[in-house]
């Protein structure tokens, strides 16, 4: 990953007609406010350890999270009986997709207690904070007595689990994005803060297959028993690696600039006073993350939360071939996204969101029709749609979100856009779609869910500044070398020689 992390990307030389139109309107706005051209002291270089190490250490604290989703989306129905076994099969599966968006439901409090608090003492300090949680509330899972042993209690004590868990993640992923593209060098934001998702995703196989692991080895009573235990208490560990890691991270250039210039402002504010700033004057951005987050994460719920329990209960598979089919699916965004990442840094995130959404709304109910196909290779064939579809959604999104708002409000702004539109339509995606098969009887209801998911991110798209190779708002340029630097600043010289005379005559 180091190597891969470290390679070059093409330099931003040659003439200013070479340079993508967003990155020439963005240059010549930037040399219209200095009213000189740019110095080299203009132009941050990030160091190549320093991003590295960056990048590793958020894609860990979101392969984390995700380990614990892929496990709790596998053992949903488990779960069920373990802590609901009084209801009907429907009742538990029911009860336990709700215990789930339960965590959604205090994520945004956690991004507005955490958003803020990250704008004003620094992105690492808060994301040390929220790993502890996440592992805390993670590991306590595992050691949750059953209903049969403490009654009541056991369903509550797992609610308020899940609660500390959503809590800590409401400051997690907004963090990890402001962090690593507050790092990445602006020509290959795309493709390094790809690698945020990247570790969701690698998480989330992890998880499930651990889970899947567990079912071919145990008993369904073994599993019952204890073996479901066994994912959730392996997050204590996990937990104390990721927190050394996070530890030994320095600020991001972006803040410590901030720090540098001595803008105190925002620190002797409080939340509420930021959080009405954010709201007043960037509620188009808003806006505009809430549908990119709707469209992104309705998919992946559904795949990740929901496929699963929809092959073994709605199609009545077996737990194993459910398991495995949506394991490749995982494996297979896992081979993809990089790779769309750095298409999204050459032909822009617009395309990119906007094929994939189309595709969307062309593709959901012929993906559902095959996995729904008797044999082997129609429902792979319907997961990898579905996956390669979600792989487009995720890829750019750890690049595109963080440049819609800000450096001094860039954490609260995603704290608040995300986390109230995953609260409000991707954790609840799993129960509103088996409550909505339950109504109807239609076990299509997933892929009409998915068409006004995509015709609602096409809209959005309409209305997406483009920021790929563009400079984050409210910090420097960000290269990767000495050398791209000069090429930069010796680029931006000609364009501001162009500009001049124009500006004279005028």
């Amino acid at each position: 990953m180091a190597d891969v992390l470290s390679e070059g990307s093409p330099p931003p030389g040659g003439t200013p007609a070479d340079l993508p139109v967003q990155v020439r309107t963005d240059l010549v706005r930037r040399l219209r406010r200095e009213k000189r051209a740019f110095r080299e002291d203009d132009v941050q270089v990030v160091e190549g350890p320093l991003l590295r190490r960056a990048v590793g250490a958020s894609a860990l604290g979101n392969c984390m999270e995700w380990f614990d989703f892929g496990v709790y989306s596998y053992l949903a129905a488990t779960i069920g009986k373990v802590f609901f076994p009084g209801a009907s099969p429907g009742a538990q599966l029911i009860s336990s997709f709700a215990t789930f968006a339960a965590a959604f439901l205090v994520r945004p409090l956690g991004g507005l207690v955490f958003g803020p608090l990250g704008d004003r003492i620094g992105r690492q300090k808060v994301l040390a904070a929220t790993m502890i949680m996440m592992a805390a509330g993670t590991f306590s899972i595992g050691l949750i007595p059953s209903y049969a042993t403490i009654g009541l209690a056991a369903p509550v004590l797992l609610l308020l689990a899940r609660m500390v868990q959503g809590f800590s993640t409401g400051g997690e992923y907004g963090g990890a994005t402001t962090f690593v593209a507050e790092y990445s060098p602006d020509r290959r934001r795309g493709f390094l803060s790809s690698w945020l998702d990247f570790g969701t995703f690698v998480g989330y196989a992890l998880g499930s297959a651990l889970v899947t692991v567990l079912n071919l080895a145990l008993t369904d009573a073994q599993m019952l028993d204890w073996g479901w235990r066994v994912p959730f208490l392996i997050a204590g560990p996990l937990g104390v690696i990721g927190l050394y890691i996070r530890l030994k991270l320095e600020e991001s250039p972006a803040f410590q600039q901030q720090l540098d210039e001595h803008e105190h402002t925002l620190a002797q504010e409080s939340a509420g006073s930021e959080f009405r700033a954010i709201i007043g004057n960037h509620w188009r951005a808003l806006l505009i993350c809430a549908g990119l987050v709707l469209l992104y994460n309705v998919t992946n719920y559904m795949v990740t939360g929901f496929l699963p329990t929809y092959q073994t209960e709605t199609l009545h598979r077996s737990s194993s071939s459910a398991d495995v089919l949506v394991l490749v699916g995982m494996v297979w965004i896992v081979l993809l996204i990089t790779f769309i990442g750095r298409l999204s840094d050459r032909v822009g995130r617009r395309p990119v969101y906007g094929v994939s959404a189309a595709a969307m709304i062309v593709l959901a109910v012929p993906s559902f029709l095959l996995i729904k196909a008797d044999g082997t290779w129609p429902p792979i064939l319907g997961v990898l749609i579905l996956s390669t579809l979600l792989a487009g959604f995720a890829a750019p999104s750890a690049a595109t979100l963080p440049a819609l708002f800000p450096t001094a409000v860039r954490y609260g702004a995603m704290g608040i856009g995300f986390n109230f539109a995953v609260a409000a339509f991707g954790g609840t995606t799993p129960l509103v779609t088996e409550a909505l098969i339950e109504v109807t009887g239609d076990d299509l209801m997933p892929a009409y869910y998915l068409i006004a998911a995509g015709a609602i991110g096409l809209l959005t798209v309409r209305f997406l500044p483009e920021s790929a190779q563009v400079a984050l708002k409210g910090s420097p340029p960000m290269v990767g070398s000495a050398r791209e630097r000069e090429e930069l600043v010796a680029t931006a010289g000609r364009l501001y020689e162009e500009a001049e005379p124009s500006s004279r005559r005028g």
